[in-house]
C-alpha cells in the first residue's frame, strides 16, 4: 500500500464525546485518515465539526444518505474506504446498511444495532458482500486482555470453572436524564437505546469481555435489572448468573450507579489449574494465580507476553498504555484487514483478532435476552447462538 485507509464518519460531530475518540484512534498509527463525514443531524452543525476538522466543504455532508451516495460516485481513488459510525444506538442500522449497499466497509460503535431483529439482517447483508465490519468493544483490544486470552488458549488455567466479570460506574446516580447532559439523554431514551440502558451500553461490554477471553460461550442466563432513579424508563443496574454449557458457571454485574466509581471493569476466571485477574484501571498488570505457588505478576511491554499481545503493546514495559491506545489497535487491525483486501492477500490473525458481526449478534442477543429474563418469574433462559 502505497496510501492511508480513507475513513468517513457518521456522527460524533460538535459535543458529542465518543467521535473525538474513535477520530483520535484512528489517527494514532498513520495508516488511516478522515476524509468526509457527517457529523450531525442538523446540517449546519455537520458542516461547522467538518470546517473544524480542516476537511474540504465539499466532503462536509448534510447527513448520512447525502455523503454515501456522493462517496460512491468519487473516483476509487478518492472515495472513503470504509465509515465510522459513532451515533446513538438507533441509527447503527440504517447507516451501515446504506454503507453496505454502496460498497463500503463498516466500522461500528457498540452495540451494532437497536434490537436483535437488525442484527440479524445487517449479517445477511454482509454475507457474501465481501465487505468488512468491525465493532469497537474497545477492551478486547488491550494487550494484557489479549494475553489473558492467549493463556487460556495455551491451556495454562486447565479447565475453566468461573467466570466473574463487573463494570460499575456511578456517572447516572442522580437523574441526568432530565438535564442538557446529551450522553445521558439517549441513553436513557428507549427509542434511541433500546431496550436497555445499563445492560445495553456497559453489561455487553463485560459480556464480549468474559466470551472472549475465556474462549467460552453464554448458553443460559437468568437476571435481575433495576432502575434506582425515579421516573427512569430503562435500567441502571443489573446482576446476571452465566451458563457455559456444562463447562462453567459466572455472574456478571454492571451498574450505572455505584456512586464514586469510574469505570473500573474487571474480570476473574477461575480454572482448576490456574486463574486470571484483569482490571481496566490498571491495565498494563495481569496476574495468574496459582494453589501452590507464588502469583504471576505479568506486565505489559515484557518480551515473555504472547505475540498476540506483543503485537498490541505500543511501548516499552514501564510506559502506560491505555484505552486510546487500546481503540487504536481495534482501528490499526481493521486497516491491515482492508488493505489485505486491496492486495488480494489474507490478512494476519493479528488483525483478525477483531471483534465483528458475529459479536455484535451475541451481543444483542445477549441484551434482548437479558431483558425477557429479568421481566420473566422463569429462573433460567436460553441465550440461542443464532
Amino acid at each position: 500500500m502505497t496510501r492511508k485507509i480513507r475513513m468517513g464518519m457518521v456522527g460524533g460531530g460538535e459535543g458529542a464525546f465518543i467521535g473525538a475518540v474513535h477520530r483520535m484512534a484512528a489517527n494514532l498509527d498513520g495508516q488511516i485518515e478522515l476524509v468526509c463525514g457527517a457529523f450531525s443531524s442538523d446540517p449546519e452543525r455537520s458542516k461547522r465539526s467538518g470546517a473544524a476538522l480542516y476537511l474540504a466543504p465539499e466532503r462536509c455532508y448534510e447527513d448520512y444518505q447525502q455523503m454515501m451516495a456522493a462517496e460512491a460516485l468519487l473516483p476509487a481513488t478518492e472515495r472513503m474506504d470504509f465509515v465510522a459510525i459513532v451515533t446513538p444506538n438507533h441509527m447503527h442500522f440504517p447507516i451501515a446498511r446504506a454503507a453496505i449497499e454502496q460498497g463500503f466497509h463498516v466500522m461500528s460503535d457498540k452495540p451494532a444495532t437497536l434490537d436483535l431483529n437488525e442484527v440479524l439482517e445487517l449479517r445477511a447483508l454482509l454475507e457474501g458482500s465481501g465487505l468488512l465490519f468491525g465493532l469497537t468493544h474497545t477492551y478486547t483490544g488491550y494487550p494484557m486482555v489479549k494475553e489473558a486470552r492467549a493463556q487460556v488458549l495455551a491451556g495454562e488455567l486447565g479447565s475453566i470453572r468461573k467466570v466473574l466479570v463487573e463494570y460499575p460506574q456511578g456517572w447516572l446516580s442522580e437523574p441526568q436524564d432530565s438535564t442538557e447532559n446529551k450522553q445521558a439523554a439517549w441513553r436513557l431514551d428507549p427509542s434511541k437505546a433500546g431496550v436497555s440502558s445499563c445492560m445495553g451500553d456497559i453489561g455487553v461490554h463485560a459480556f464480549n469481555l468474559a466470551e472472549y477471553i475465556s474462549n467460552l460461550q453464554v448458553t443460559e442466563l437468568c437476571a435481575d435489572l433495576h432502575s434506582f432513579v425515579d421516573r427512569r424508563l430503562l435500567d441502571d443496574d443489573g446482576s446476571v448468573l452465566l451458563r457455559f454449557g456444562e463447562q462453567a458457571r459466572g455472574a456478571l454485574t454492571a451498574s450505572q450507579v455505584c456512586l464514586g466509581e469510574e469505570n473500573d471493569l474487571r474480570i476473574r476466571i477461575y480454572g482448576d489449574k490456574a486463574s486470571l485477574d484483569w482490571r481496566q484501571q490498571e491495565p498494563n498488570t495481569l496476574l495468574i494465580k496459582y494453589q501452590d505457588k507464588p502469583a504471576q505478576v505479568l506486565r505489559a511491554g515484557s518480551d515473555y507476553l504472547s505475540p498476540v499481545a506483543l503485537a498490541n503493546c505500543r511501548t516499552p514495559g514501564g510506559h502506560p498504555e491505555g484505552y486510546l491506545e487500546a481503540f487504536a489497535n481495534l482501528y490499526r487491525n481493521f486497516a491491515s484487514q482492508i488493505k489485505a483486501q486491496l492486495a488480494d492477500e489474507t490478512a494476519c490473525a493479528v488483525a483478525l483478532d477483531l471483534p465483528g458481526i458475529n459479536e455484535g449478534v451475541r451481543g444483542m442477543a445477549f441484551i434482548e435476552q437479558v431483558v425477557v429474563a429479568s421481566n420473566s418469574q422463569e429462573k433460567w433462559h436460553q441465550l440461542p447462538s443464532y
